[in-house]
């Protein structure tokens, strides 16, 4: 067992439901680690979500340490709680002072997404509702992950808990141990990673260390990773960008005798295209690799979006494969 020293506690959350065998086997290993771990989950599967969230609907939450009987976990480092919500909302009530309220003596440093069940890999990232809640920490300031398996067969989900926790203790390392930017007290326009568009004028301020830029925008939650590990992985990582692939014949149609006609759309039954991209997260998986992109938290065009030239840096790896900015 690893024994971490620090008081700070991990953040967990999913959209496949606080029971599933990602969010337990990841559990598991961290706690095992010696990591202090607190559950913040939907109460049931909520794939596929997005961003979506429950306006002016109250949201009832309860702890569930009878999940606690199943695993073999340190009691006293760990908190399981459900939410009957999405994975944005797990995130909301979490950070808008709802564990300061239900658990006051826990400090959050790194929020993280996952296990998920399947592919968040190109354009699912706009309907994931794993990415979606990692993205919706950072809207709250936080550094955040989210991590899925690569097939939809739970066969394979102890080889992406692996890769998730290594990434995990590398990001762990390097952050405070009491978060920077929690609710955003204050909108800083200055900090280096910042985009200056659409007035640009004279050096970009990052230039001289853009590592440290990347550091600085992951802890101030407008940068998050996104980790895709196949279920075959061979143990080796890839700094990635988002690829390109193609969602093909989903819908089927069927006909009733009342007249009516129904569409359904089945997750996992398409047939999917794939466009080779360089250094692309569907290609990495292809390679049995697991994919780590960077992702900024924020559009393009938003005043805390990061700057378009220091996203290439995302890019650059370390001798271990990781993004080099992760290194301290």
């Amino acid at each position: 067992m690893v024994i971490q020293e620090s008081d700070s506690w991990l953040l967990l959350t999913n959209d496949d439901g606080i029971e599933a065998i990602g969010m337990q086997l990841l559990v598991e290993a961290l706690n095992q680690r010696g990591y202090k771990v607190v559950v913040f989950a939907p109460s049931s599967n909520q794939s596929a979500t997005g961003m979506r969230i429950n306006l002016m609907t109250p949201l009832n939450w309860r702890y569930r340490n009878d999940l606690k009987l199943q695993w073999d976990v340190e009691d006293h480092n760990l908190h399981l709680i459900e939410l009957d919500g999405t994975p944005c909302d797990t995130m909301i009530v979490a950070l808008d002072r709802g564990l300061q309220h239900i658990l006051p003596e826990v400090t959050v440093k790194l929020v993280v997404s996952g296990v998920n069940l399947g592919p968040n890999m190109s354009q699912d990232s706009y309907h994931s509702g794993t990415m979606g809640a990692a993205r919706e920490a950072g809207l709250y300031g936080m550094p955040a992950i989210a991590s899925s398996l690569t097939a939809f067969d739970s066969e394979g989900m102890q080889a992406a808990v692996d890769a998730t926790v290594q990434v995990i203790e590398y990001a762990f390392k390097m952050l405070p141990d009491k978060p920077i930017n929690l609710r955003r007290p204050k909108a800083d326009l200055t900090k280096s990673h910042i985009s200056r568009w659409p007035k640009i004028d004279g050096p970009l301020a990052w230039v001289d260390n853009p590592r440290e830029a990347l550091r600085t925008a992951f802890n101030h939650g407008d940068l998050m990773i996104n980790i895709n590990t196949p279920p075959d992985w061979n143990g080796q990582f890839q700094t990635t960008r988002l690829g390109m692939r193609w969602y093909r014949d989903a819908i089927s149609f069927a006909e009733h005798d009342n007249n009516e006609s129904t569409a359904t759309f089945t997750i996992g039954a398409a047939s999917i295209d794939h466009t080779p991209v360089l250094n692309s997260d569907c290609d990495a998986v292809m390679e049995s690799t697991s994919s780590i992109s960077c992702l900024p938290t924020w559009p393009q065009t938003h005043p805390l979006a990061v700057d378009d030239d220091l996203l290439k840096w995302c890019l650059e790896s370390s001798a271990d494969s990781y993004p080099s900015w992760l290194n301290i």
